[in-house]
């Protein structure tokens, strides 16, 4: 390989290790998903709590500011004195960035709704149980979409560092390049796939969360009747 410039090198590589790099991107992958997963079950009801309870959120939105700020480096590291090496220390580290951006968006999706159609689903005579699942909850859909995106990307980026503490990924790879003589194309091995994820995985989700807003699709539903009318 000492021949050959640097593309050929990374094509050469993924040549003869590609289902290697294929089981190591489906890891990392899914090590973000378990993560942004536990996040969600517990971000998501927080985030309702706190809309409801409006004294809670300054002091638990700070708390998840908080742990937000510590670099991920550091806190692989307090949580690997914990917990030790491996898959789990990450899923608990993804797990903990991931709340922020589900919890903030959760509650401001909630907040954000318009205080008639609550008025009016309560004077229907729904219980406030009701109001949340079938009015609150659709409506803020789309937002909370929003949050799980931003996680989702977030989580990409933690778990490249999670290789360090042998959760594997893609950052393995990188790792590997970077210990090895003339390792740019192992490197670009385990970037490129890794930036792909991350890009792909905001398209399909921002997608997603465009298709559930709510006053888009108002629009998008309501244009047919006004061409009509017009013609």
């Amino acid at each position: 390989m000492a021949d050959m410039n640097t593309l050929e090198q990374f094509f050469y590589y993924l040549s003869e290790n590609g289902s290697y790099v294929v089981l190591q991107f489906l890891n990392h992958f899914l090590t973000s998903i378990y993560g942004v997963l536990l996040a969600a079950v517990v971000g998501i009801p927080i985030g309702v709590l706190i809309a409801k309870y409006g004294k809670l959120s300054g002091p638990i939105i700070t708390i998840a500011n908080i742990i937000q700020t510590i670099p991920a480096l550091a806190l692989l590291a307090i949580l690997m004195l914990g917990m030790g090496l491996g898959r789990p220390t990450v899923i608990v580290a993804v797990f903990l960035y991931a709340l922020l951006p589900i919890i903030k968006n959760t509650y401001t999706g909630i907040t954000n709704i318009n205080q008639d159609l609550i008025d009016a689903g309560k004077g229907m005579g729904m219980t406030r149980s009701q109001v949340l699942y079938m009015i609150e909850l659709p409506l803020s859909l789309s937002v909370i979409i929003g949050g799980l995106r931003i996680a989702l990307v977030v989580a990409i980026g933690v778990v490249a560092i999670g290789a360090f503490i042998g959760a594997g990924g893609l950052g393995d790879i990188i790792i590997r390049g970077t210990n090895a003589t003339n390792g740019t194309a192992i490197i670009l091995a385990g970037a490129i796939p890794t930036a792909l994820m991350a890009v792909i995985a905001d398209i399909i989700l921002s997608f997603v969360e465009r298709r559930l807003d709510p006053v888009k699709r108002h629009k998008k539903a309501s244009t047919p009747e006004v061409q009509s009318l017009e013609n």
